[in-house]
């Protein structure tokens, strides 16, 4: 489903949540309480603002009396393959964060890729998947890129070990270009990046992989990844001592500032690399 389309969908699960909350002669505040969410989030869910979670949809279904159509219509705007099975419930759950944390050891995250930095990423992990299946993965990926852009959009702090900014995905005008991608986020204050540069040496070393997201309503959460594989950690200590070691990578990190003048100096040295060959 192409993202004009899928958003056309949502569009008319919010319309269809609005009509059948007020036939059933309630507020959203009060079907809010009812499914454990709040007033403002059923009014994001109706303004197609915001999408719910699988069993935010099945209690709406069960206070609506709706016989399985909200749960039946996420699923299948929701659960559509773009995703690997293990990254799914994270991607959901990006949707709904208020605050989104990253540290990134190799790769750009996927909230910040490109188009073709994407592609590249994508085509290395799946060298003999077809062109569908390739243009679907690069779509998902920055389809779920489009929370940045939105109103009620997370605040998104990442932390890029340089060797994200070194190895060189797609080759020297790709990088060029996702460079100054990242550098345009920055400079626009859409997101805050800070560089974690070789010479912190064992900090990093301290983590793969990290997402750590917070919510208005609901505790944090942190997922981790490996290979062909992802962990969705809700434990509070376990969330807790994750998000410890995120301040420690923090505090070893470049400013903003110079992380922003080394990114834009790597994205020169890719942009001349890729005009002399």
């Amino acid at each position: 489903m192409a993202n004009g389309s899928r958003q056309v969908a949502w569009e008319f699960f919010g319309v269809e949540l609005k009509r059948r909350r007020e036939d059933a002669g309630l507020t959203q505040v009060e079907l809010g309480a009812r499914v454990f969410v709040s007033g403002g989030y059923i009014g994001q869910f109706e303004q197609a603002i915001r999408k719910p979670q699988l069993d935010v949809a099945q209690r709406i279904d069960e206070v609506l009396q709706s016989d399985g159509f909200f749960e039946r219509t996420w699923r299948k705007l929701i659960d559509d393959r773009r995703y690997a099975d293990y990254f799914a419930r994270a991607a959901e759950l990006e949707t709904l964060a208020a605050k989104i944390c990253d540290f990134a050891p190799a790769l750009v995250p996927g909230l910040l890729q490109t188009a073709a930095y994407a592609q590249a990423v994508t085509i290395a992990m799946n060298p003999f998947a077809p062109d569908e299946s390739i243009e679907k993965k690069v779509s998902g990926r920055l389809e779920r890129a489009q929370i940045l852009k939105d109103a009620t959009r997370p605040v998104y702090w990442a932390i890029l070990h340089e060797n994200v900014l070194r190895i060189p995905v797609g080759g020297a005008a790709v990088m060029a270009e996702q460079m100054e991608h990242v550098a345009a986020l920055a400079r626009e204050r859409t997101v805050l990046v800070q560089l974690l540069p070789y010479s912190a040496g064992a900090y990093a070393l301290m983590n793969g992989m990290l997402t750590l997201m917070e919510f208005e309503d609901a505790p944090p959460v942190a997922y981790t990844e490996a290979v062909y594989s992802g962990n969705l950690l809700d434990n509070p200590a376990v969330v807790k001592r994750a998000q410890a070691s995120y301040d420690l990578l923090r505090a070893a990190a470049l400013s903003p500032e110079a992380s922003l003048a080394l990114i834009e100096s790597v994205a020169e040295d890719f942009r001349r690399c890729a005009s002399t060959t």
